[in-house]
């Protein structure tokens, strides 16, 4: 049977080494993260200065730790990625580190990253995966966990979560305003001073290969990583690329995580492999590393036991991929410009799409006593929260309930009405109201449907325009 075969091919054993490395990058990454965050003082910029943090739908609950307790978070983040790096308590350690970075990534959704989801994701898979089975402090003190093998979905469940995030990144770019090469233009033509591709950066032609090679590099490039005869090359195009990302646009971790993963395609046993060429280099007649013994590794499917943990791997894998395949999707269920409504862009992998720029301007309005009072919202946020709350609607919607809060407490007044002046423009296009200016947002509760409150797109992508 199918099901059958596709058991035996995941849980036959195969080298650990990947695993090895990968469990160590992600945790170097997460910890020279963590130190970004104290050298740039951004723990107190981010979760402790703000008066007013937005939160995500249904975890307003949520909220910084009291005093000093944000540095504290930071501190135990930083010993539980050393802890996961040298394989130490290993599954509470990574169990732990993705409690804690949820808890961050909750705090505050003008923090939203897509590289923080990824984080996140790839977090939870940590606590399953056996990656403390060698070269760890776990089996050093567990002997009997010790295995140079590992069973083969440890492999597949990365590279289909890579796979997906890559596919993504290149399926929602085949949109008009990507292929009329906005809002990249935009982006490069501000970085004509870098030197070698600087000027490249002002040349459509040079733009137009960007933005079209950004789509087959994702979109074909991420099956041929598949293929043992392309992997290589398609590695080292990805290399070129997120290096130039790097450099090009602020893009935090996101090249370095992406990039790592990539190594997930290669063989099983590649650290091996290319530690076998560099010693013969340095001394040929060095003794090569062995491959892992399959003769001595663990059985994965003798007992009952055994047979239970694989089928139940199988449903939660098959699941966690639907979701992964399904749930950027969702604004699909939603009318509009996913870019300039919003609706279903987050967790969608919507990655460098969309240049938005907008303010968003506040009227609370007393019916009882005709009192107006004309709200700037930077004197309440922070400069990033302005910036992001401005284009986005949901976030205006739980800002004009944080003032209604605030003038009900304040001044004792239950009734106030606040509507919003807010112009946004859309990857370069003439500014245009995005929130319905008429509307009372204290009448709106936020949820999960369409917003009939968000006024359509209707302005066209001026070099379209002009055409």
């Amino acid at each position: 049977m199918l099901t059958n075969r596709l058991k035996t091919n995941l849980f036959k054993p195969i080298d650990s080494s990947f695993l090895v490395v990968f469990r160590i990058g992600f945790a170097v990454i997460m910890f020279w993260e963590i130190a970004r965050y104290w050298s740039n003082d951004w723990i107190r910029t981010f979760y402790i200065e703000p008066g007013f943090y937005f939160k995500y739908y249904g975890f307003e609950w949520v909220h910084p730790w009291a005093g000093e307790g944000m540095y504290y978070h930071f501190i135990a983040m930083g010993i539980l990625a050393i802890f996961i790096g040298t394989g130490f308590l290993y599954r509470l350690s990574a169990l732990l580190f993705f409690v804690a970075f949820c808890y961050l990534f909750l705090l505050d959704q003008s923090r939203y990253l897509n590289h923080f989801y990824l984080v996140i994701l790839i977090s939870f898979l940590l606590i399953i995966l056996p990656a403390n089975r060698c070269y760890s402090v776990d089996a050093k003190i567990r002997p009997a966990l010790h295995s140079h093998t590992v069973p083969a979905w440890s492999i597949w469940i990365l590279r289909a979560q890579f796979e997906i995030v890559y596919l993504y990144a290149g399926l929602v770019k085949i949109n008009s305003d990507w292929l009329n090469l906005e809002p990249l233009r935009m982006w490069l033509s501000m970085r004509s001073d870098l030197p070698l591709v600087g000027q490249l950066y002002t040349q459509d032609w040079a733009i137009a290969a960007a933005a079209y090679g950004v789509i087959l590099l994702h979109v074909v490039g991420a099956l041929l990583l598949l293929w043992k005869r392309t992997r290589l090359a398609v590695f080292v195009i990805y290399a070129a690329f997120h290096t130039l990302n790097h450099f090009t646009f602020n893009i935090g971790i996101f090249p370095w995580m992406t990039l790592f993963g990539t190594l997930v395609f290669f063989d099983p046993d590649w650290p091996k492999q290319l530690a076998d060429k560099i010693s013969r280099r340095i001394n040929p007649g060095a003794r090569r590393f062995a491959a892992a013994d399959n003769r001595n590794a663990i059985d994965y499917s003798s007992t009952a036991g055994n047979m239970l943990a694989q089928n139940t791997l199988m449903v939660f894998f098959g699941v966690w991929l639907m979701y992964q395949i399904l749930f950027p999707l969702r604004h699909l269920l939603y009318p509009g410009n996913v870019s300039w409504t919003e609706e279903g862009h987050q967790f969608a992998w919507q990655m460098k799409l969309r240049d938005k720029q907008g303010f968003a301007d506040f009227i609370v309005y007393d019916p009882a006593s005709g009192q107006r009072w004309y709200i700037k919202p930077e004197l309440y946020l922070t400069k990033t929260q302005t910036r992001k709350m401005a284009i986005r609607p949901d976030m205006i919607l739980q800002f004009a309930h944080y003032l209604e809060a605030m003038w009900k407490k304040e001044y004792g007044l239950d009734n106030v009405e606040i509507r919003v002046n807010n112009y946004v423009s859309l990857n370069g296009r003439e500014p245009a109201p995005l929130v319905n200016p008429s509307v009372d947002l204290t009448k709106i509760e936020p949820d999960l449907r369409h917003a009939n409150w968000i006024l359509p797109l209707q302005e066209p992508l001026k070099r379209v325009a002009q055409q």
